[in-house]
């Protein structure tokens, strides 16, 4: 604490910095919380000959979250990967990453490095269906990229080392950036997976859409069922919330030891007054007595017993016998700071 009782700078900014983690943390909870209800309060709807009716009751013809399950199948063409014969999807996400080593001149330790230097993802339209044949019933699937959490599948992934020289060796170390090759990935929604999709489902004319929720909320497309997805994400609250939790006691234990040091700095300060009022009183007391005779004829150091000391060579007579004897060596005057030389007791009758 600095004078006056206030905090320091460093303590200003600590409980400052872990006050604005602590909100920042509480409203990721509330977020990540409010998700969670929602989620859990979506409309379960059955991929079947009733779907169309449930839709025209609805206002609007519209659910405006609602959960449905159901299987990948295409529209009209579909995508072939690259890699593998035989395998058809709707969703194709192709990546190449680059890997190095990058020296880190802070911790002198050489560090993994990963960047995305080129990603293409192609899409075709496709239909959520009945997992079991002769239903019927079809769910078209709208901006399927824009879905939180579109499970794609990896169907090739293959990794291409760098062929370096010694010359590359070299500059390589002199640059602080050792390659070590190239990641080719391919992911892919195919058909015949089973999704769960999350979010507005719309009777548009004679097809039944799922598209991403007007009101705020994550639109999902995942392999997980319903009750996975949901434990998913309450795990989520549950993290964030233990996190909001600890922060806050921090915070609370930081605000405690300041409240604390600046309450006993209160109480120091207040004893100080108090000693500094009686301290007055007793000087008032002294003066008002005798007419001011006692007050007179009082030692100036102890204030108390009376004057009884004559100092020579200045002659002065302040001083009773026993705060004589407590001045420090050499002994000087109170009054003039002059040396004393000898000391002449002082009789009155």
């Amino acid at each position: 604490m600095e004078g006056g009782g206030r905090p320091s700078a460093a303590q200003a900014v600590l409980l400052a910095a872990s006050t604005a983690i602590t909100a920042l943390l509480y409203s990721v909870y509330r977020q990540k919380a409010r998700v969670a209800r929602g989620l859990e309060g979506a409309r379960k709807v059955r991929l079947d000959g009733d779907l169309r009716a449930v839709l025209l009751e609805a206002p609007g013809r519209c659910v405006p979250y609602a959960v449905i399950e159901g299987v990948v199948r295409s529209v009209k063409e579909t995508l072939s990967s690259q890699f593998v014969e035989n395998c058809k999807g709707v969703v194709q996400r192709l990546t190449l990453q680059e890997h190095k080593m990058v020296w880190n001149r802070t911790t002198h330790l050489w560090n993994d490095y990963e960047k995305i230097i080129h990603q293409r993802t192609n899409t075709t339209p496709f239909d959520l269906v009945p997992a079991e044949d002769g239903a019927g019933v079809t769910v078209r699937v709208m901006k399927p990229l824009d879905a939180a959490e579109l499970s794609l599948e990896t169907v090739y992934e293959k990794f291409h080392p760098s062929v370096q020289s010694f010359t590359d060796v070299i500059g390589h170390y002199i640059s602080g950036e050792r390659p070590k090759g190239i990641q080719e990935t391919e992911r892919m929604l195919k058909v015949g997976t089973a999704l769960t999709g999350v979010g507005e489902l719309v009777l548009d004319n004679a097809t039944i859409k799922l598209q991403p929720p007007k009101q705020g909320m994550p639109y999902y497309l995942s392999t997980l069922d319903f009750e996975s997805l949901l434990q998913k994400q309450e795990s989520s609250v549950r993290f964030w919330k233990i996190l909001t939790v600890v922060f806050g006691f921090a915070t609370c234990a930081i605000l405690f030891f300041l409240l604390r040091k600046q309450y006993r700095h209160h109480r120091e300060r207040q004893h100080l007054r108090q000693m500094q009022e009686e301290f007055r009183q007793a000087q008032e007391r002294l003066t008002n007595a005798e007419g001011g005779e006692t007050l007179k004829n009082t030692c100036v150091v102890c204030l108390s017993s009376t004057k009884s000391c004559v100092f020579l060579e200045c002659g002065h007579v302040c001083s009773c016998h026993e705060c004589y004897q407590a001045l420090p060596e050499p002994k000087k005057c109170p009054i003039c700071r002059q040396g004393i030389t000898r000391v002449v007791p002082l009789y009155n009758s």
